[in-house]
């Protein structure tokens, strides 16, 4: 009972956080501007700063020996959940500009703006580490599968991306920089200054409330009145929040991953849809509305499964 309301309470902490950047909308003291200078600071200053404080602060050289196989674990279960959504999007026979919104919001989970502050108040400070391994994953897919699907699902013409734009993208996201820095760091078993490392923690600690007021933002903006049960939604959520942490178990027990790792990956597996899939749906002209939908109703199952999942992890 003690795990469950623990994990009740951090979810809770998490929608407290995520109502003030909504009313801060509703107030109108957030618009979009103030939306681009909170996402640009958190993912191109904090979380890398964050990533460093968090490898070195609680990994040591000996732990990379593992990392490899540790890596394979989101990278197996997001390719399973690819599967699983293409299949079911279509069996449900999806409308075009809905099958690659709906496979996208499926097998994809927001591992930063929620993953990362939710897995720290749930684990603590020594699961960024992991939370960044399962972001690599996703970034790959988001930047590569995720992009084409939605395009492919909307009305503006697709673009041709060849290997290396998308590795340039991929690989010069703050982000991974700042994991590919951490791990340098860790292997030649070398530790910046002190005043650094406090530095890079004050930097590190905006990241939960900064990224948790960007997402009620996102809710607010998005606006409540787009919450609709539309067809393949409830099977989407299945998917998402079910479906995903399962394979996620699975993939950790065939390889022989457990522990905290375990754990937090199968967090990281059952969250919410990317919020960047409604922008991309925007963008190309895919049906919006529709991702908008399976966002915020995504966001508000958490709150009922991360709970029950954390007491079955214990």
């Amino acid at each position: 009972m003690g795990v469950y309301l623990h994990s009740l309470s951090a979810v809770f902490m998490i929608f407290c956080l995520m109502a003030v950047g909504y009313v801060l909308g509703v107030l109108g003291w957030m618009d979009a501007g103030c939306k681009k200078f909170v996402s640009r600071f958190v993912v191109n200053i904090a979380v890398p700063m964050n990533c460093i404080t968090g490898i070195l602060n609680n990994f040591n050289r000996s732990d990379l020996a593992g990392m490899g196989r540790y890596l394979l674990v989101p990278f197996c279960t997001i390719v399973v959940n690819l599967a699983i959504s293409l299949l079911a999007a279509k069996t449900l026979q999806l409308p075009r500009k809905r099958f690659g919104v709906f496979v996208s919001m499926a097998f994809l989970s927001n591992t930063l703006f929620i993953g990362l502050p939710l897995s720290t108040q749930l684990f603590g400070e020594q699961a960024v580490g992991y939370v960044m391994l399962y972001y690599i994953g996703c970034t790959v897919f988001t930047q590569t599968v995720c992009v084409m699907l939605v395009e492919r699902s909307g009305t503006v013409a697709p673009k041709e991306h060849s290997a290396g734009a998308l590795l340039k993208e991929i690989f010069t996201k703050p982000p991974i920089l700042g994991l590919i820095a951490a791990m340098t760091m860790l292997l030649l078993n070398v530790r910046p200054p002190e005043m650094f490392m406090s530095f890079a923690k004050y930097l590190s600690s905006t990241v939960s409330p900064l990224a948790l007021l960007y997402c009620g933002y996102i809710v607010y903006e998005l606006g409540i009145r787009n919450i609709r049960m539309e067809k393949g939604i409830p099977v989407m959520l299945v998917i998402r929040l079910l479906i995903a942490p399962a394979v996620c178990a699975l993939a950790c027990m065939l390889m022989g991953v457990g522990g905290l790792c375990r754990n937090v990956f199968i967090v990281e597996a059952a969250l919410p849809t990317v919020s960047q899939i409604t922008v991309m749906a925007g963008a190309y002209g895919a049906d919006e509305e529709y991702s908008a939908t399976g966002a915020i109703l995504s966001m508000l199952g958490i709150f009922i499964t991360v709970p029950v999942l954390m007491v079955l992890l214990t």
